[in-house]
């Protein structure tokens, strides 16, 4: 059987990866290694890691990395630690292979030590742009240290591929976060309300907001900016998820708790739904707000409006029912008009997604029981153009 470590350090990613896991966890020629990470163990963010046990699922190895400082500083140090812990845990496990989804600080870490130690990686969702984070190079630089990739479109394997990376190792499998729309149950509005504690009896915004770790955008300035023009949709309920770990997330989460405790009856404020009362929650919100990845990829299949801020994800691909504005209270405002009108609504139930239909799983499962799994490739070169 080949062992096969997954990673995961956040919330969002390993909602991500539930489908994923699951099928490895079944197939009778794979064994699904767990190793949870970061964000998951930390009580600030939820503590996480309880929410795989109850999944049904095993933690192989617990890696302690995130100190309580979100300064460049305190996040490179937080590397420091993960490289010291994932070096142990897997010299423990001895994977076969070691899965990484990503993009984030803490997958850079996992690579590196996979990289040292001759374990091959299968990196999911890379060949995407996010031009104003450093997640985006952190992306590329995962891509060159793996040996297996699964592209989430087929313009994100054209650009894996012009990264130096074989045809025949890049497979564009689709969105994995698409496979709970035809996998994973969901809540009503009111069996979530009543799990949320909260009475969802108007409509309501979904909102998350991440600090913008390369570009221009302080992320308390853009915060208090987002909060200005979602004062003015007062008959509109909100439902605040927290930041993640980045350089500035810690400063936001007052302001968003303030904020809540301002006007409980109106906002909830929480630092993780889960993904089953994350989908939930957007199935039934009048629309999504932000900056997070969630909003450009699933969302769209829900046939709801998006509404995304600021720089973080500029240069993804993104389907007509997402509205791009500056991380500025009238332009978020004006957004909202847009996204809220009827017309447009209607016309968010009949947009095309650009991340596939919901069966990657399946097919990330079929590469690791059959495609080969080494460390040793050669640059893949393109062709030529006749005029150079």
């Amino acid at each position: 059987m080949r062992r096969i470590a997954v990673f995961t350090g956040t919330r969002a990613e390993y909602g991500l990866l539930y489908w994923l896991m699951k099928d490895i966890q079944a197939h009778p020629e794979l064994e699904l290694q767990v190793i949870a990470a970061a964000m998951h163990l930390s009580p600030e963010f939820g503590n996480t890691w309880q929410r795989i046990i109850e999944d049904g699922f095993t933690i192989d190895a617990k890696v302690e990395m995130l100190l309580s400082s979100d300064s460049r500083v305190g996040i490179a140090k937080s590397m420091g630690l993960g490289t010291i812990g994932l070096a142990d845990a897997l010299d423990r496990l001895s994977p076969d292979a070691l899965m990484i989804l990503g993009d984030r600080f803490e997958a850079l870490a996992a690579a590196q030590v996979a990289l040292v130690m001759n374990i091959p990686i299968v990196h999911l969702h890379g060949g995407e742009v996010t031009e104003g984070a450093y997640d985006d190079a952190i992306r590329h630089a995962i891509t060159k240290m793996a040996s297996l990739h699964g592209v989430a479109a087929e313009p994100y394997r054209q650009r894996v591929i012009q990264l130096g990376e074989a045809p025949q190792r890049v497979l564009n499998v689709g969105a994995l976060g698409l496979d709970h729309l035809t996998r994973s149950p969901r809540l009503s509005r009111q069996v979530l309300a009543e799990n949320l504690g909260f009475p969802l009896d108007a409509p309501f915004l979904l909102v998350t907001y991440h600090p913008v770790t390369l570009a221009d955008e302080p992320p308390v300035e853009s915060f208090q900016a987002l909060l200005e023009a979602l004062d003015r949709w007062p008959d509109h309920q909100v439902i605040l998820t927290y930041p993640n770990a980045d350089n500035g997330g810690r400063a936001i989460i007052p302001l968003l708790e303030a904020y809540a405790a301002q006007q409980p009856e109106r906002v909830l404020a929480i630092p993780s739904l889960g993904f089953q009362r994350y989908l939930s929650a957007v199935a039934e919100a009048a629309a999504v707000v932000g900056n997070s990845s969630s909003g450009l990829i699933e969302v769209p299949s829900f046939g709801v409006p998006t509404i995304n801020i600021g720089q973080r994800q500029g240069g993804r691909l993104a389907a007509e029912s997402v509205l791009h504005c500056e991380a500025e209270a009238d332009a978020i405002h004006a957004s909202l008009c847009k996204a809220l009108e009827p017309s447009f609504q209607q016309a968010c139930r009949h947009v095309r997604n650009p991340y596939g239909q919901g069966n990657a799983a399946q097919q990330i499962v079929s590469a690791l029981a059959t495609q080969p799994l080494d460390t040793l490739k050669s640059f893949h070169d393109l062709p030529r153009s006749p005029s150079s």
